[in-house]
């Protein structure tokens, strides 16, 4: 069925008017009822109908009043990603964002992003949030092992998940990679080069995947009966410029690493650069095994060794997981963990 000119005028779309329900019920000869459920894609609306209503709606430029919706039902079909500003430069952010908004199209929901800068408190904006009850669910990111907004968000019974694990004994939906494996996979490629001072770029020591990284580097290393490298007085959280001299000023050095893993794509530029500043070359003197979120490294350099890890993926699961939450879903059957 189509419409024309005429019976939208009719029905109050062609006036500078807001199309509405009772707009897309007049066109159908539907009632009021019906049409909400056939956009709501209710189990007792036939496909057919379905197919109309939402013809119909997409014809005549209908959306959902969402200041109607909440006052009505106490929702506000809102999933928010609260994010930091820091997030490492390649690609993550917007990586996670298309995945979220992937799943999240074919549901009622919309994203909004609430950034948190370096400095500030993260827990203020999960507050704001809950308190203003400006969305349904939340997504989190960069958790730390006992993470305040997990506790504060499981108290206020709100749906969330996060984009990493913590160590805190309640349930919570998390999808998360596995930078335990990373990290173990990374040093048996080095130690098949004949690599023997093995060094970690990783996380500040405040987050929880530290934790993960450290747990496979100590082991791996004990089991190939090395000696740990001492811990860098740099991570991938530090500016790139700060990246670069600092690599500089340790690969200038007699007892420098022979072999480097690191765990951030756009950190691995840096050390590249610090390295080769220094004088040595990749894959002669020292060699280097990197996780990456954009297949941008082997173009860099070739004899740079990468892990993917899918991003994408990861804000996909984690939409999912808060709508299924939403939906009533117990957190502890939410939980995903991707190896290398």
């Amino acid at each position: 069925m189509g419409t024309n000119k005429n019976s939208a005028e009719s029905s109050g779309t062609g006036t500078g008017q807001r199309p509405t329900l009772k707009t897309i019920a007049t066109l159908t000869n539907l009632g009021v009822s019906t049409v909400s459920r056939a956009l709501k894609d209710a189990p007792d609306i036939s496909k057919q109908t379905k197919l109309l209503v939402r013809d119909v709606a997409d014809e005549i430029g209908y959306t959902p009043n969402r200041a109607g919706v909440g006052l009505r039902t106490g929702k506000t079909n809102v999933i928010t990603l609260v994010l930091s500003l820091d997030e490492e430069i390649m690609g993550i952010t917007a990586h996670l964002v298309r995945g979220i908004s992937a799943t999240l199209s074919n549901t009622p929901y919309h994203l909004t992003v609430t950034p948190h800068g370096r400095g500030t408190n993260s827990l203020e904006s999960v507050q704001y949030i809950a308190e203003t009850r400006s969305a349904d669910g939340i997504i989190l990111s960069r958790t730390e092992p006992d993470d305040p907004r997990v506790q504060y968000l499981q108290k206020r019974k709100i749906p969330f998940s996060t984009h990493g694990r913590t160590r805190l004994k309640t349930k919570h939906a998390y999808h998360d990679f596995d930078n335990e494996a990373l990290v173990i996979k990374a040093i048996e490629t080095l130690i098949g080069k004949q690599r023997k001072r093995i060094a970690l770029l990783g996380p500040p020591d405040t987050l929880t995947f530290y934790r993960h990284a450290m747990d496979g580097y100590q082991s791996a290393i004990a089991k190939a009966g090395l000696s740990e490298y001492p811990a860098l007085d740099f991570n991938i959280d530090h500016s790139l410029d700060h990246i670069e001299a600092s690599t500089y000023e340790l690969f200038s050095q007699r007892d420098r690493p022979d072999g480097v893993i690191s765990l951030s794509g756009g950190s691995t530029i840096a050390l590249c650069s610090g390295i080769e500043k220094a004088g040595l070359t990749i894959g002669a003197e020292v060699d280097i095994v990197s996780k990456q979120t954009v297949n941008i490294l082997p173009r860099f350099r070739k004899s740079i060794d990468t892990v993917h890890e899918d991003i994408h993926l990861a804000g996909r699961e984690l939409a999912q997981q808060v709508v299924d939450l939403i939906d009533g879903a117990d957190p502890a059957s939410l939980q995903s963990l991707v190896k290398p």
